[in-house]
């Protein structure tokens, strides 16, 4: 799976998610992660975590988090797109999560168990648990949300077929499947599983999202969904005194120069969306500073495979060899991506990035390649771009200039957010620039958004199909971690380097832009941010 970004920098995916897909890993049970942690940051870029270089950080204030979009629903079940799901995840939490690692960790539950069988997933409740109005969280709790879930499906399914959730007692809640699902733990982690009040603690569903209720360390105080989002900390939160600040705002700067303005003013404390050719500026600067982490997305070149021209694999392997993704991503990332060879990041295990065989830059072998394509003399095709991102303008201008070494002309088509959306939902598109991110420490999860013909997003709306490759999907969910499993994923990520429905490009990483008196912020691998360990030096 993988959930939308609505912001450019900018995403997916989360560079990143720019826009959409956000679309999302590392570390599921049994596997291993180094999300990044073997990358060195560039100079003066904190990983991960922000730490102060002013005074003793104190407790309490007012903490200002500039965005570019607003929050518009918290409908934990009915939402994909960053702007709400980075908002859903101060206040709903899961009964496991993932840490800036990308490993996952129990989190309202003191720890859960796997049956040898991988059919019955146990887990136990964390003593002292409590909704942010004050009543004791029960298994029962757990069993409404999950099934809630369940019953709406919505973007971010539970894709595993689960058989039945009960609660043994007010803390012990067992979930059975009919039939293996290795993901399903990782899956768990994702905001889309939080835990929310049984019947919605009594009143309408519409009622409750308005003002919701929930575990997490920040409670819903005012919300313009065109606007700004203020919350106050949570003070039945389980983490004992925490979070240090009183309020975080949700501030909504849709202008990038805005954003950085203010942040070096002192006017917000952090932006969200820190463009990559912007990182520099923000990192040298006399009080700001960037964090970044390894991310779980992939900026990629997506085709229409049912376009005339790109349901050619030949045309799409010449592209593929025309691209020279390793000179685009050193020319607009600063150092602040890995050049992509597969789909996976390398923050998400089975990645294959360093023994995949891509197709790689060959202007010769690409004339060669389109001569066996039924348009071997060239044709002339469109690149759909959403407008406000600098970066994916550059890209579709390299992606032009290749084209045209081998006879495609490309012509660029750059239009704004909402109708590029609506553009490549309806499959009205040739190619695209976007970029695909995974949801929750998993391959799976952004395999199976990008793969599976009949899924949510019909192979991310290019409509890839090869039956070897659906085959290939479903037995790596069912598959426990370990060399078999390894084995699937590389031969399914080969095929899609050799088929190449989509190019990778490249892996960015998160970027934060934040005040040097901030401490404490923990950037996650999907672009999302925790904040319930900030601190704001006076």
């Amino acid at each position: 799976m993988s959930y939308f970004n609505l912001s450019f920098k900018k995403p997916i995916l989360f560079g990143a998610i720019s826009m959409l897909l956000l679309m999302v890993i590392a570390g599921c049970s049994g596997s291993t992660n180094t999300a990044d942690s073997n990358k060195e940051a560039p100079k003066n870029a904190s990983a991960a975590t922000s730490s102060p270089q002013t005074a003793e950080p104190a407790v309490g204030g007012t903490f200002i988090y500039g965005r570019p979009a607003s929050v518009t629903s918290l409908d934990l079940h009915n939402q994909i797109t960053s702007n709400n799901a980075f908002a859903i995840d101060k206040v709903f939490e899961s009964l496991v999560a993932f840490d800036s690692k990308g490993e996952i960790v129990d989190w309202l539950a003191k720890s859960h168990s796997i049956s040898e069988d991988g059919l019955t997933y146990t887990f136990e409740l964390r003593d002292g648990l409590k909704f942010s109005n004050g009543t004791d969280v029960t298994a029962e709790d757990a069993v409404f949300s999950l099934e809630r879930h369940l019953k709406v499906g919505g973007p971010l399914a539970i894709s595993a077929k689960v058989d039945t959730i009960k609660a043994q007692d007010n803390k012990m809640l067992v979930i059975t499947l009919k039939e293996p699902y290795t993901p399903f733990i990782s899956e768990l982690s994702n905001f889309s599983n939080g835990i929310l009040p049984n019947n919605f603690a009594g009143v309408s569903e519409e009622e409750f999202f308005k003002k919701p209720i929930g575990t997490g360390p920040f409670v819903v105080e005012t919300w313009d969904t065109a606007g700004d989002l203020t919350f106050t900390k949570n003070k039945f939160y389980w983490q004992e005194g925490k979070p240090y600040i009183d309020k975080l705002v949700y501030k909504l700067i849709e202008d990038d120069s805005q954003a950085i303005n203010q942040l070096k003013a002192g006017e917000v404390n952090a932006i969200e969306s820190l463009a990559l050719q912007n990182a520099n500026e923000i990192k040298d600067g006399t009080d700001t500073k960037v964090i970044t982490n390894g991310s779980w997305v992939t900026e990629q070149l997506f085709f229409n495979t049912l376009d005339e021209h790109f349901s050619d694999v030949h045309v799409r392997r010449a592209l593929a060899l025309a691209l020279d993704r390793e000179g685009l991503t050193k020319a607009l990332t600063f150092g602040y991506a890995q050049t992509a060879n597969s789909l996976l990041p390398t923050t998400i295990p089975y990645n294959s990035n360093d023994t995949i065989k891509s197709l790689n830059f060959n202007v010769e072998a690409a004339k060669e390649e389109l001569s066996k394509s039924a348009f071997p003399d060239g044709f002339t095709t469109k690149l759909l771009v959403a407008s406000g991102n600098s970066t994916r303008a550059q890209e579709a201008q390299i992606i032009q200039a290749a084209g045209q070494t081998i006879g495609i002309k490309i012509e660029i088509e750059s239009i704004e957010l909402a109708t590029f959306r609506e553009r490549f939902f309806a499959y009205d598109f040739a190619a695209m620039l976007n970029s695909g991110q995974a949801d929750s420490p998993e391959a799976n999860s952004i395999i199976a958004f990008q793969t599976d013909p009949e899924g949510f997003s019909k192979s991310y709306w290019t409509h890839y199909t090869n039956n070897e490759v659906t085959k290939l999907l479903y037995e790596g969910q069912k598959t426990a971690d370990g060399d078999a499993r390894a084995q699937i994923y590389t031969k399914l990520l080969q095929t899609l380097a050799d088929e190449v429905p989509y190019i990778p490009l490249y892996y960015p990483d998160v970027l934060k832009g934040i005040r040097s008196s901030v401490d404490g912020l923990v950037v996650l691998p999907n672009g999302s941010a925790r904040f319930e360990d900030v601190r704001i030096s006076q």
